[in-house]
């Protein structure tokens, strides 16, 4: 495929480290060179990889306050758009995970239509490779043998900071923004080729939110994302916004369809971190421990308490950690298993006494899981690991001194086996990356043997 000279196809700001991960993931198994990076990149680490066609930055927006976004969104878009990217994308959830207080997607939108300008936003959330679909301005999401409405879903009905109420898209988001008028590109407008009808309703920002259930809306919606990138640069979506473009490449001919992309092979050692208290993490856990994983369960009420309890329990699990290894045993040290672990139970009782605010609280546990894994890396010859977690990612690879990752081997979408780019001792290290929801039950014994396509 051919790159305009001005800059890359495409650039992304992820509001949390799976899904930035998830969006490069989809760009590189379809044969487009592209980097996610952990910070806004410096001109010598892209100078290292001048053939890049994507460009992506991994942050925690998904859980910051709007006030955190007022700080950090207009420097980081700004950076991203002196890369002069065809499109800039800000990647959030498929699940649109998201509030008014926490992750709000309103408050992003609001800032980078005030650095854009664009006529309209186009949000598209739904990913039908990925069992994400939206029908008439409503999202729905598979689950097992299952496809819910959002707000009827077993895990986002009960997700621990943003339970999802309200499954009409354009409702979601609206709630989160005074200035923003939503209206809907539905399967019947797809069908009959009539564009997007906004309304003109001044000083608001036009967002109009994408049906999409099968290859041919994706199709559609990519064609509309890509031919009208110059009215509107700045979009908004899962990487459901990557599988369209794709998509619509390909139909086009303007990108090869790429053939399946084989593993790298079985892990001489292999540790895992995971803070993810969704269902979906649960059956994994119970795969593992079925598999002869070594489970250790880390105690996340001593991040309520002092630093030095915190501390002695980043070393208890790092020693039972190296101890595993030792033995030829692969180290899975986790949270709590599933939203009925005892432990979620007694951390919530310990975290409603303490002082600290319990965004603090989820950052530290986060951090310290890194820790552990930093540790345990780097007293160890262990060159896989695995992160559990999408905001545990985003703490825990902070830990790692890692500026960027690039694909190595795909599994399910959305959890891809990664390369490190650090300046220490991890540069080069196989990461595994997932969000709570997302993988098969066996996901940690396929990122052991390398990955690949089924």
């Amino acid at each position: 495929m051919t790159q305009q000279a001005k800059g890359p196809l495409l650039a992304w700001y992820g509001d949390d480290f799976t899904g930035a991960a998830a969006t490069m993931e989809v760009l590189a198994f379809a044969g487009l060179p592209s980097m996610l990076f952990l910070d806004v990149p410096t001109q010598a680490q892209l100078s290292r990889h001048e053939n890049l066609k994507a460009i992506g930055i991994a942050s925690t927006a998904r859980a910051q306050s709007p006030e955190w976004m007022d700080r950090n969104l207009p420097q980081a878009f700004k950076s991203l758009l002196r890369l002069k990217p065809q499109l800039l994308h800000y990647k959030i959830c498929s699940t649109l995970d998201s509030s008014p207080t926490s992750g709000s997607i309103g408050r992003a939108i609001d800032i980078a239509a005030n650095i854009f300008k664009p006529e309209a936003v186009p949000f598209l959330v739904a990913a039908p490779q990925m069992r994400r679909y939206q029908l008439f301005g409503h999202l729905f999401a598979g689950l097992g043998g299952d496809v819910y409405r959002l707000d009827r879903h077993p895990v986002m009905a009960r997700h621990p900071v943003t339970p999802m109420k309200q499954s009409d898209v354009g409702r979601h988001i609206s709630e989160q923004s005074e200035r923003i008028e939503t209206s809907i590109w539905s399967l019947e407008d797809i069908s009959a080729e009539r564009a997007p009808a906004l309304p003109k309703t001044p000083e608001r920002i036009q967002v109009f939110t994408i049906d999409s259930i099968d290859s041919n809306t994706e199709a559609a919606a990519g064609r509309l994302l890509w031919e009208k990138r110059v009215e509107n640069p700045f979009v908004v979506g899962s990487q459901g916004i990557e599988y369209a473009l794709v998509r619509h490449w390909i139909k086009t001919s303007t990108l090869e369809e790429r053939p399946p992309t084989k593993g790298v092979g079985h892990a001489k050692g292999m540790v895992t971190v995971s803070g993810s208290v969704s269902p979906t993490t649960a059956e994994q856990i119970a795969w593992a421990r079925a598999n002869d994983f070594t489970l250790i369960q880390f105690d996340v009420t001593q991040a309520c308490g002092a630093t030095a309890d915190l501390d002695a329990e980043i070393g208890r699990v790092v020693t039972e950690g190296l101890s595993a290894h030792s033995k030829g045993g692969y180290p899975l040290i986790f949270t709590a298993e599933g939203p009925d672990d005892p432990a979620v139970t007694q951390f919530n009782a310990v975290a409603a006494t303490c002082r600290k605010d319990i965004s603090k609280i989820n950052q530290s546990i986060g951090t310290a899981l890194g820790k552990v894994l930093q540790h345990i890396l780097t007293r160890s010859d262990i060159r896989r690991a695995i992160v559990s977690g999408g905001d545990t990612s985003g703490y825990a690879t902070q830990q790692l001194g890692i500026f960027a990752l690039s694909a190595l081997a795909p599994t399910i979408p959305g959890a891809a086996l990664f390369k490190a780019h650090a300046n220490g001792p991890m540069d080069g290290l196989e990461l595994g990356l997932k969000g709570g929801q997302m993988g098969s039950p066996d996901y940690f014994g396929w990122i052991k043997d390398g990955g690949g396509e089924r």
